[in-house]
């Protein structure tokens, strides 16, 4: 076994005291930064790699990671004042941001972090795979088994079993369950 397993097995103990829920058999990675973990679920089987940064503000702010998730190292993700909810079997790669708030900027000359958050819930459904370095921003509701690729800028609603890509992200490709076949999506 590796020595880092081995203290990511201790910290994982520490973590049922901390975290409002944690699973068994998960464990995190040397995080960077973590906030409001109180209000933070994380289900069986979930296996976060180093470098993470979670943040829960606001009195109804809420994380859920369903079990089977794997994340990738560098993640960064915040929930305000609704829930934020990652579905199972999902795999997530390094260096991703997700969360349901967006910063209201149209007052001039007020400094945007001094105004309001705007909170939209933001839900990943099971089974999806998010690719390197996303984007997933408040309001995006995925729906099972999407797939993003890497570097996508994602806000919005999008259906089951579908390919998702850009900046804005849209979807490239369907499932086609008559015939079995993925197919591209005609814009």
């Amino acid at each position: 076994m590796h020595l880092s397993k081995f203290f990511w097995g201790l910290r994982a103990l520490a973590y049922k005291i901390k975290f409002r829920s944690f699973g068994n058999f998960s464990y995190i990675g040397k995080p960077i930064y973590l906030s409001g973990t109180k209000k933070v679920t994380i289900a069986n089987k979930v296996r976060i790699f180093p470098g993470l940064r979670m943040e829960v503000y606001g009195k109804n702010g809420k994380i859920t990671i369903e079990e089977n998730v794997s994340i990738g190292q560098n993640l960064h993700i915040t929930s305000s004042d609704d829930e934020l909810i990652i579905g199972k079997n999902t795999t997530i790669l390094g260096n991703v941001y997700i969360t349901n708030i967006d910063h209201e900027y149209r007052i001039i000359g007020k400094h945007i972090m001094d105004q309001d958050y705007i909170i939209k819930k933001t839900i990943i459904g099971e089974n999806c795979f998010i690719g390197f370095g996303v984007g997933i921003q408040a309001g995006t509701i995925l729906g099972k088994q999407c797939i993003i690729g890497s570097n996508s800028i994602v806000r919005g609603t999008f259906p089951d079993y579908c390919v998702i890509a850009g900046a804005p992200a849209k979807v490239v490709k369907k499932y086609n369950h008559n015939n079995g076949i993925w197919e591209n999506e005609i814009h």
